[in-house]
């Protein structure tokens, strides 16, 4: 019996297409154009502009409304105005100092509107539709570089401004579009980090280099990772914002190491791995002292005033404090309380995400959360309704699962590095959550992972479009693909217009609200 030998598929090597250059002379545009088309395309920049100025009119209009603190309102507008106050949070009903679970940097954010427009509805929303509009248009530039396309890019911009839970969260004084959008700038940064490193990799190459030349290691000229510093600065500053974002640490440093070995690989060099460990572990613990510096920095208030919870608790229980250690080892233990206090948050709550399997429910919507509601507005029907309602956009979320399945199908048959890439992140966002069935648990903790499946999402379509690689390109499959996504995209704008008004408190007939409760009693 003969066997036939198998041929390896060939692999698409960086120095394809690089053209020699003189040493010292600017990086081709071909260099550009290889790491992303939409780089050199003219119209990028204006087109994520327009798209996020459309997500802030949208955020923007008609802030202030509804009147009063709603949900957890109540704490963060309050906690961040006694920042501002007294550089540590306070407890106004027991005239005593407040205690907190979280750190402090997304109350100073909220509190920097409240310095600016006063402490009101604005001013304490107001930082939040800002960073709510900026994360749009972060999605925007992040989905351009990595799929190479200014549509596609904008696709996703476009999904996020008019996704209900981003809306409603852009819109309210909470922690987690702080969160998101630092999570999400921490992994853009990483991108461009990607993109940088491989861009050095063909330069050496343009300038004659020889990966494999004998007695040297495979280390570009020059390659002081910058955005991967920025990367660990931001991540610090999600860490500052929630505990959570410790989940993406590693799924950080992974990403690094596959696209350090992937680029070393692609460009000849002999033993990627060992010279990508032997390169890039020195870089990967700079980052370390970088977050630890941000996060401790966000206490500063705590820090430098003595009134905060359980700032002179060594000296209160008879302990030496030394002026420096001993205001650590105070923070030191605030943190060992507030550990255990989301240890201990197992109380039922109305509007809670029940059940082991609650990151499901969360992708199916099972259990929006409801912020507001008045059922005695005034209007012309005989009943009405003012809600608002943290739902995402139902047809928009309803197509993340099936995007996460198609986006493993294509990553995997076409050994595509930003299908893995976005389901990594995708499951640092949802998977933890899994572990702890017993905690309270709130549909707003998905945040973090929306945009990464709105990246799965226009991933698949931009696969769908493509033809595998090795094949030519198929004019008829790219417009069928480019008129499905754009219907698509459309039909998510028209939905969440439908839902407009019970995202921002607007009064609706009973029975026009009734007929927007598409899941009956888990959405109201």
């Amino acid at each position: 019996m003969t066997q036939t030998a198998r041929v390896p598929r060939p692999r698409r090597a960086l120095s394809e297409s690089v053209p020699t250059a003189e040493p010292g002379s600017p990086v081709p545009d071909v260099v550009r154009r290889r790491l992303s088309p939409a780089l050199l395309d003219p119209y990028a920049w204006p087109a994520a502009l327009f798209v996020t100025m459309l997500a802030g009119v949208l955020r923007l209009s008609n802030l202030a409304s509804p009147g009063g603190k709603m949900f957890d309102e109540t704490y963060y507008a309050t906690d961040a105005h006694y920042l501002l106050e007294k550089g540590f949070e306070w407890n106004e009903k027991e005239n005593t100092t407040g205690y907190v679970v979280h750190p402090p940097l997304g109350k100073w954010i909220i509190g920097l509107g409240e310095q600016v427009f006063g402490y009101n509805e604005l001013g304490w929303r107001i930082s939040a539709a800002v960073f709510g509009t900026l994360s749009v248009l972060l999605l925007t530039r992040i989905a351009m570089r990595m799929l190479g396309s200014v549509v596609l890019g904008c696709a996703a911009g476009l999904l996020m401004a008019f996704d209900g839970m981003h809306f409603v969260l852009s819109r309210v004084a909470m922690l987690d579009i702080f969160l998101m959008f630092f999570i999400l700038a921490a992994f853009g940064a990483l991108v461009l980090d990607r993109d940088q490193r491989r861009a050095r990799w063909l330069r050496f190459l343009a300038d004659g280099g020889d990966p494999l030349a004998r007695g040297r290691r495979s280390r570009p000229p020059g390659a002081v990772p910058w955005w991967r510093l920025a990367a660990a600065l931001l991540f610090g500053c999600a860490l500052a914002v929630k505990w959570s974002a410790l989940a993406f640490a590693p799924v950080f440093v992974l990403l690094v190491l596959w696209w350090e070995v992937g680029a070393r690989r692609s460009a000849g060099v002999r033993r990627p791995i060992r010279d990508t460990i032997l390169d890039e572990t020195g870089w990967l613990l700079a980052g370390v002292p970088i977050t630890a510096v941000v996060y401790v920095a966000s206490w500063t208030g705590w820090l430098s005033t003595d009134g905060g919870y359980a700032r002179h608790f060594l000296r209160d229980s008879g302990q030496d404090e030394p002026p420096f250690w001993g205001a650590l080892r105070n923070l030191a233990h605030y943190h060992e309380v507030a550990y255990a206090s989301h240890q201990a948050i197992t109380e039922a709550h109305t509007y809670q995400s029940v059940g082991e399997w609650a990151p499901i429910q969360w992708l199916l919507l099972g259990r929006p959360v409801l912020f507001y509601r008045n059922e005695n507005i005034p209007c012309d029907a005989d009943k009405c309704m003012a809600d608002v309602l943290l739902l995402g956009t139902p047809l928009l979320w309803w197509a993340f699962i099936p995007a996460l399945l198609a986006a493993i199908w294509f990553g995997i048959a076409r050994r595509d590095w930003r299908a893995g890439a976005v389901l990594a992140m995708t499951a640092a966002a949802l998977i933890p959550w899994f572990f702890f069935p017993a905690r309270t648990m709130f549909y707003f903790y998905a945040l973090p992972a929306e945009p990464f499946l709105i990246l799965a999402l226009v991933f698949v379509f931009g696969a769908a479009m493509t033809p595998p690689p090795g094949r030519p390109p198929d004019p008829d499959r790219q417009l069928f693909g480019s008129v499905m996504a754009g219907v698509f995209v459309l039909l998510v704008v028209v939905v969440f217009a439908y839902y407009h008004p019970i995202y921002t408190g607007g009064s609706l007939p009973y029975e026009d609200w009734s007929r927007r409760m598409l899941l009956g009693n888990l959405w109201i």
